[in-house]
């Protein structure tokens, strides 16, 4: 086997890719704070809790770029699709950035463009909830159970581009369970979500359990680091989709909340008229 079979994190830690990458996260983390300090500097509510969870997600992608991340080749192959694809997108999201986007945006043709874009029928389709499971799942089984992994590890713009994928995949499905920014709602329940969230996490567990065993096909993978990455992926993963599923459980509860009070000054409104 070569050197790139054998280490498939290697690449992804050096170069002006991983440099590039961490440059626009970083600038992003700086947008961000920058509209939120606008935004109450003209005296509007915004909870700083946002701003320390975007700040960490793109900290988290910084760190997945540049490294260093722990263990041998093929564990920090894992911890670099956890922090990627899994951890920074759930904390980007629950920053919420389209709304703060929406909300720093003065009156106008962008914020209405961008308000329509956001509902319109074409953005329904990639933030269904199975969609975005498809492209997400299903791009690491593909990698991982393919020669793709092997592949990426001896050309530098296509692990680019696996990593790139994995990181918009994960941003989307976390994007499209959570829907805590103003989409359009079509096809997006609470059942829907959590089944798909339920769904998702089973194919990964699977994936990790098999990668216990099995390596991609194409890597010379050490046994202990084989072990290694596989229970990192099994329980860092069940980590973020237990958070995924807090915030699905907390929507719930406040949806369960609003709909009780509505059928309460139903019943009080028909008693005061009957009155």
């Amino acid at each position: 086997m070569t050197g790139a079979h054998t280490h498939p994190g290697a690449a992804a830690g050096t170069g002006v890719y991983a440099l590039a990458a961490a440059a626009a996260v970083l600038l992003a983390a700086a947008a961000y704070a920058v509209a939120a300090a606008r935004l109450r500097r003209r005296g509007d509510g915004w909870p700083r809790r946002r701003d320390a969870s975007f700040a960490a997600g793109a900290a988290a992608l910084a760190w997945a770029a540049l490294g260093p991340l722990p263990g041998e080749p093929f564990t920090v192959h894992i911890c670099r699709h956890l922090l990627t694809g899994m951890a920074a997108p759930l904390l980007l999201v629950l920053g919420r950035p389209m709304t703060l986007l929406l909300r720093v945006l003065p009156p106008g043709r962008a914020r209405r463009a961008l308000t329509a874009a956001g509902r319109s029928r074409a953005a329904a389709l990639p933030v269904l909830p199975p969609v975005a499971a498809l492209a997400d799942i299903g791009g690491l089984w593909l990698l991982h159970r393919t020669p793709l992994l092997a592949a990426s590890g001896e050309r530098p713009l296509l692990h680019a581009a696996v990593h790139a994928h994995m990181f918009l995949a994960g941003l989307l499905f976390t994007f499209a369970v959570c829907r805590l920014d103003p989409v359009r709602r079509s096809g997006g329940g609470l059942g829907i979500r959590g089944g798909t969230l339920l769904a998702a996490g089973a194919a990964h567990a699977v994936l990790a359990k098999g990668l216990y065993a099995v390596p991609p096909p194409g890597l010379a993978v050490a046994a202990g680091d084989l072990r290694a990455g596989a229970v990192l992926m099994y329980y860092g993963g069940d980590a973020v989709e237990i958070a995924l599923a807090s915030v699905l459980a907390v929507q719930w509860y406040a949806a369960t909340g609003r709909a009780r009070r509505r059928a309460l000054r139903r019943r009080t409104a028909a008693v005061h008229g009957a009155a």
